[in-house]
């Protein structure tokens, strides 16, 4: 199983431009999201094809689990 946290950005262009991060800490502090959101926008760190980040859209965690199935090969 891994989790990472996805924060959602609007871009100049009114796209959705998402960043991931692994293993992020929790419990997750929401103010601490928005607030790393705020920094990320000001400091202009990612330029997209539509644009600069220009809003705070969402942030989720996404959990993916992964179960590998034993199946016959035959050579």
């Amino acid at each position: 199983m891994s989790k990472r946290i996805e924060l959602i950005f609007k871009n100049e262009a009114g796209r959705n431009v998402t960043v991931s991060v692994a293993n992020p800490t929790e419990p997750v502090d929401p103010e601490l999201v928005s607030q790393v959101m705020a920094d990320v926008i000001a400091q202009d760190a990612f330029i997209t094809t539509g644009g600069k980040l220009v809003a705070k859209h969402s942030a989720r965690i996404v959990e993916r689990n992964v179960e590998n199935i034993e199946i016959p090969v035959s050579e």
